[in-house]
């Protein structure tokens, strides 16, 4: 069964929604499948619900309902097929101090799933030989870290680099109650200098000789965002906007820089201690960087993952190198800001990400045919089990309802 949980390590800031994410780590491992077939789209409470077959619709429905019984607060879900959304669903409430139901086009943060858009701008300058794979970072950013003459463009992007992840430093990654009180307190609002967070990476060993292994870690995409600003004298925010959102239309789709905000139609995310719920949908994201600080939406993304994976955004030669992976473990694959994940329908393509009070899946297959987005609020972890294995059973059930070859 794959396992793709490091991919989706808490970018710091402490995310207890483990077990969320673990059960994208058994990605689409069993479930049953479903029948899945467009049928016309009908008004339902207030929004446009695209269906499939009733047997489809009535899996996907209840296993996205399943994710809240398990312990979020809301969930969104979205299925598309050959250029069609063909479902799309909402279960739990956007506020859980009114009850107010989930948006039918919900933003969220998407946390890691910033890494494949940042990734996505690197191969585009490869593409146009402003930069190359191969090259030293030193090379670009003279001594951004110790060892950057043996540490390749390359490296950063599919996490050999063995540099280390600098969100696991103390602070920036709460595990109890105490913890947390003390993050919302001062680093939740903080803003963060790109150079104190290499600072933080670079005050420890890293965890094996470029090259020499696989490790999941921030540091590598906080500093893919320094190389595209140092290759293109803008922004890697700028960047991703001028490359990627603007040409594909994705109106959902923003990389906030310094703003705590989550703009547009969302749901909260939480996080609980003992005295309730405590709401974190904002944040300074300034600690994420290039790593994590996306915000989206299902359609969006599902529309980026096609575009990408149906060879949009990148030349062949580069879509070819982006989805070149070392091994990171029995049944998955790490390539460039792409994860490769194998399954009982096949290979399909994607990331996962999470952060306080959100976490997200992105998958597609290789021929940019079908492609699936889970994004949920994690809120009670009483029992890991069990959020594992109600995601795991959407994830499975949205993938495998009909092979995507046909």
């Amino acid at each position: 069964m794959p396992d793709v949980t490091s991919y989706s390590r808490p970018l710091g800031l402490g995310v207890r929604s483990a077990a969320a994410l673990l059960a994208a780590a058994a990605l689409l491992g069993t479930g049953t499948s479903a029948s899945f077939a467009a049928s016309p789209a009908r008004p339902t409470g207030g929004h446009q619900e695209l269906r499939v077959e009733t047997a489809g619709v009535a899996a996907l429905r209840t296993t996205l309902q399943g994710i809240v019984d398990a312990g979020s607060s809301a969930a969104v879900g979205e299925v598309r097929q050959d250029g069609r959304t063909i479902w799309r669903g909402r279960a739990g409430v956007a506020d859980l101090g009114t009850g107010a139901p989930v948006p039918a086009q919900a933003r969220f943060r998407i946390g890691s799933v910033t890494k494949t858009f940042a990734a996505t701008v690197m191969l585009q300058l490869t593409g146009e030989r402003r930069i190359g794979l191969d090259d030293p970072i030193e090379r670009h950013l003279p001594g951004a870290v110790p060892n950057g003459a043996t540490i390749t463009i390359r490296q950063l992007l599919n996490h050999t680099s063995g540099l280390y992840n600098y969100t696991d430093a103390p602070g920036l990654d709460p595990r109890d109650e105490a913890q947390y009180r003390s993050w919302l307190a001062g680093p939740r609002w903080r803003t963060y200098q790109s150079a104190e967070l290499l600072a933080l990476a670079n005050g420890n060993a890293p965890y094996f000789p470029p090259g020499q292994g696989w490790h999941y870690s921030n540091t590598n995409y906080l500093l893919a965002g320094l190389l595209i600003e140092r290759v293109t004298g803008h922004s890697w925010q700028q960047e991703v906007d001028r490359r990627i959102i603007r040409p594909l239309g994705l109106h959902d789709t923003s990389m906030p820089g310094l703003s705590p905000l989550l703009p547009g139609p969302h749901a909260h995310g939480y996080v609980k201690l003992s005295t309730g719920p405590v709401d974190i949908t904002e944040l300074n994201p300034s600690v994420l960087g290039a790593a994590g600080q996306g915000i989206s939406s299902a359609d969006d993304l599902n529309r980026f993952t096609a575009a990408l994976l149906g060879g949009r955004l990148l030349p062949p030669a580069q879509l070819a190198e982006m989805t070149r992976t070392v091994d990171a473990g029995p049944g998955r694959g790490y390539g460039l800001g792409l994860a490769r994940f194998d399954t009982p329908c096949g290979v399909l393509w994607g990331h996962s990400g999470d952060l306080p009070g959100y976490s997200t899946m992105v998958a597609g297959t290789a021929d940019g045919r079908r492609q699936l987005v889970l994004s949920h609020n994690p809120y009670d972890a009483s029992d890991p089990r069990g959020a594992k294995a109600a995601v795991t059973a959407f994830l499975t059930t949205a993938a495998c309802g009909a092979d995507p070859a046909h």
